[in-house]
């Protein structure tokens, strides 16, 4: 297998700030017989958007191959650490934890189904609100969540690995000004939320 078909070690291989012609993948093919072909449509938003669209794929099979040791998918990871990360007790609304997630609500209904078939998240009445539920981490689902976490996050710097800690900084920076201007609602938590 070369590097060409393996996202992470051409990302491990490659060294430090090194640069490399845009056109050398996929996305800058594709834009460059868009120019050829509709010379008259400003295709350079694909310089970004198209990547972003191909790297989510790339991102998501790197961070599912981590977390297959564990028996998790990137979905249910997610959801595990999610509640770790909130602090004891380690349980939210199914509301709070969609709204973390970004995901449907029928979606994480079948992934709250498998996590507790499996002892690793439990559903409760809220004592505080008898109407409302909460979803708690149980102690087999924090220690499988404790377990998981660093092979993600070596899987992430992995997948950062060409660039110097200043590209880092910048593009999660710029990464965050895109979102938060196409998607206020991404951005700071209001009062009411925090």
């Amino acid at each position: 297998m070369t590097h060409r078909d393996n996202p992470t070690q051409a990302a491990a291989a490659a060294t430090p700030g090194s640069h490399q012609n845009p056109d050398d993948d996929l996305i800058g093919r594709g834009i460059a017989q868009w120019r050829r072909e509709r010379p008259d449509i400003d295709s350079s938003g694909k310089e970004v958007v198209g990547r972003l669209i191909r790297l989510e794929e790339v991102v998501l099979r790197a961070i599912n191959a981590s977390q297959e040791p564990f028996g998790l998918k990137y979905i249910e990871y997610a959801v595990l650490t999610t509640l770790r990360v909130d602090g004891a007790p380690y349980c939210l609304a199914p509301s709070q934890l969609q709204a973390r997630l970004l995901c449907s609500s029928g979606g994480l209904s079948n992934i709250l189904k498998r996590l507790e078939s499996q002892g690793l998240v439990r559903r409760e009445v809220d004592k505080a609100d008898r109407r409302g539920v909460l979803v708690t981490l149980t102690t087999k689902g924090r220690h499988l969540a404790d377990k998981a976490m660093p092979a993600h996050a070596r899987a992430e710097q992995e997948l950062l690995a060409m660039f110097t800690p200043q590209e880092r900084e910048l593009l999660a920076r710029l990464l965050s000004r895109m979102l938060v201007a196409n998607a206020p609602e991404l951005g700071r938590e209001s009062e009411a939320d925090a």
